[in-house]
């Protein structure tokens, strides 16, 4: 006659079971936990892409995109990479806001940009411009309530002022005219669409035909700025605050945008409507505290922008990763 299990074997047979896959999913949760706050969030990355948004013809247009620093005092790693970005030489560098994390990151700041403060640029400000970040349980992000939840006002006062004394250019509720390597663009931008500080009537109308590129700035890529852009025939609009996700799912991608964007278009290069381009970065910074990144590290993007006729056009998910030395 076989030998029969009696029913005390089964039962520690199944715990065991159980007991070695609870084991084993608690060290892939640490794992991955170690790698996101350990070594992803500084991993920096530079992206590239190019987009068909200029006149048949015209030359191409290196843009350097950078958003979403969330600078504390003591992020020497970023300040170096980012102070390295201007060995790229773009023609323009244009900065999406969210810079600031902490009452004293200003001098901060300036060290990372101090190289790209000598090329042309412009810029806008986000909520973490305004306001210093707070803790807030992670169901805020799942479940959008709709309250927003800020701490104490920043200096992004003295932060403006250090960029326009160094050239660049103000775009909040502003449009101007800039001749960039011989070409003539056309820039608009807005306040912080996330805190509802954003006003388009202000620089609503259509976009001038004649110029050889019309280039829209948001913090936050929400679809109504989204669609007003498009409406007045921008080409291409640049935007931050999603942070890529900040955390993504193999086979999923982003799990929240934090906006009212889909996920699809949390990072990267995207077509918004017939005309427009889209171009969101995933930023370089998180809020410290919550400093982790999975699948999604920080970083700035290089656009090289050329003519339409060229059929160019990469999306984010063939996007080149590189590093600069």
């Amino acid at each position: 006659m076989p030998p029969t299990a009696s029913p005390s074997q089964l039962g520690s047979g199944t715990m065991n079971h159980w007991g070695r896959a609870m084991a084993g999913a608690a060290a892939l949760t640490v794992a991955a936990t170690t790698y996101a706050a350990g070594i992803e969030v500084r991993r920096w990355t530079l992206r590239q892409a190019t987009l068909p948004v200029l006149p048949v013809g015209a030359s191409p247009l290196r843009i350097l995109h950078i958003s979403d620093l969330h600078m504390t005092p003591r992020q020497q790693s970023k300040q170096r990479w980012v102070a390295r970005l201007a060995d790229l030489r773009p023609d323009l560098v244009v900065n999406t806001g969210d810079n600031l994390a902490h009452p004293r990151a200003v001098p901060a700041v300036l060290r990372a940009l101090q190289p790209l403060l000598a090329l042309p640029g412009v810029f806008i400000f986000g909520n973490n411009d305004y306001y210093a970040p707070k803790p807030k349980n992670p169901a805020h992000y799942l479940f959008d309530t709709g309250k927003k939840i800020r701490g104490g006002p920043l200096p992004w006062g003295d932060l403006r002022a250090a960029f326009v004394e160094h050239g660049w250019l103000n775009m909040t509720h502003a449009r101007c005219q800039l001749t960039v390597a011989g070409q003539r663009m056309v820039i608009a931008g807005v306040d912080d669409p996330h805190t509802k500080r954003d006003r388009y009537q202000r620089i609503a109308g259509r976009a001038d035909p004649a110029a050889d590129l019309r280039l829209g700035l948001t913090h936050s890529p929400e679809p109504r700025v989204l669609d007003a852009f498009a409406e007045d025939g921008y080409d291409l609009v640049l935007a931050g605050h999603t942070h890529g996700g900040q955390l993504r799912l193999p086979g999923y991608g982003a799990i929240v945008t934090n906006c009212g964007l889909d996920r699809s278009r949390a990072r990267g290069a995207s077509r918004w409507g017939a005309h427009t381009w889209l171009h969101v970065s995933a930023g370089l910074g998180t809020s410290p505290f919550a400093p982790i990144r999975f699948a999604c590290p920080p970083e700035a993007s290089l656009l090289t922008l050329v003519p339409r006729n060229t059929g160019a056009g990469v999306p984010a998910s063939a996007w080149h990763a590189a590093g600069v030395s």
